[in-house]
């Protein structure tokens, strides 16, 4: 199946073969016989071609100021002194630019220590969550068994279904765990609580359960559809079984898929904050700390009075280009793999 670049190529060469007979009939004196309709047809579309980059172009510009007007108030707002948010007279441009906010915002969130606890937290589920959903999309992609179709219709609800549903069950285990008897047998206690320890994130992930893993379950399906079966009845004709031939053989191959599942667990477990919020009551990570910057800004800077949000806004932008920066700068280095993925993972094409 040729992919959208080599499709683009060819229409390319296919035009520039155009043209390039044009040239040698107009060359060689001889005249196309073209018809009053399709001489009216050339003509609207030129008209249509002259006109269509224009349109196109002020429909790109205000999509892009659409999509880029959040980020470009957040910058102007983030590095300008709080007084001149008062000032009538700037809109985009401040007078006068500071670090102050950043620095502010910085000791407030204790930003060091909130990134380093976030990465430890991400970067754990999102390769549990990768291992697990690669093996559950390997094997609804190559084996058959009882109730296929009704097991693949859970991991469609996973996607589904909004997880403020799965969250207070959850919540209610990760409060009274009971570790089927074995919390009883270790430590004499009925139950003990996970909550604010970092195996509520975990053990999710460990079993195929994290957050979008039902989106992640459904890629490696589609990704390991399109190999060719013939990969592993080599594997298997050398002696291999099923998991050291999905170890060594389709693993391999499906390089870029995993990367692109992994970005997507990276950046979704670092934004989310509703199911954090719901296992973490302290500020142990960045979307939670930005979520709380509000009232902390309120207890710390002003001594828990009531401010508008004008007053503090500089604060909060501070806040907002700090849980952003990390990630940015993560899809810089590695957008080329990350489009490529995209591509070969079946989610377009």
């Amino acid at each position: 199946m040729a992919t959208r670049k080599e499709e683009k190529l060819f229409a390319k060469e296919m035009k520039a073969a155009k043209k390039a007979k044009l040239k040698a009939m107009k060359a060689a004196g001889i005249k196309p016989n073209i018809t009053p309709e399709q001489r009216k047809y050339n003509r609207n579309k030129a008209l249509v071609g002259s006109v269509w980059p224009i349109f196109r172009f002020l429909i790109l510009f205000g999509l892009c100021f659409v999509i880029l007007y959040p980020l470009i108030f957040m910058v102007s707002t983030a590095f300008r002194p709080n007084e001149q948010m008062s000032d009538p007279s700037i809109v985009w441009l401040p007078k006068s630019l500071t670090l102050r906010n950043i620095k502010d915002t910085w000791d407030i969130i204790d930003y060091g220590s909130t990134v380093l606890n976030t990465l430890k937290l991400n970067i754990i589920s999102s390769v549990l969550s990768v291992a697990s959903c690669a093996i559950t999309g390997y094997g609804f992609a190559r084996f058959k068994f009882k109730f296929k179709g009704l097991l693949f219709a859970l991991v469609i609800l996973q996607i589904i279904v909004p997880p403020q549903i799965t969250s207070i069950p959850l919540f209610l285990q990760f409060s009274f765990f009971k570790g089927f008897g074995l919390v009883k047998l270790f430590t004499g206690e009925a139950t003990i609580s996970l909550i604010n320890k970092g195996i509520t994130m975990y053990a999710p992930a460990i079993f195929a359960n994290g957050i979008k893993a039902g989106l992640f379950i459904f890629i490696f399906r589609q990704f390991f559809r399109g190999l060719p079966k013939e990969l592993e009845d080599a594997a298997y004709l050398d002696g291999c079984g099923p998991f050291r031939t999905f170890i060594t053989v389709m693993v391999p191959n499906a390089a870029s898929s995993f990367l692109t599942v992994f970005l997507f667990s990276i950046v979704w477990y670092w934004n989310d904050y509703y199911i954090s919020s719901s296992f973490f009551t302290n500020n142990d990570t960045v979307a939670l700390a930005l979520k709380n910057l509000d009232s902390t800004l309120q207890a710390q800077l002003f001594n828990n009075q009531t401010v508008s949000p004008r007053q503090i806004i500089v604060w909060l932008e501070s806040g907002c280009i700090l849980a952003t920066a990390p990630i940015l700068i993560m899809y810089v280095f590695l957008q080329r793999y990350f489009v490529e993925g995209v591509e070969r993972s079946g989610l377009v094409g």
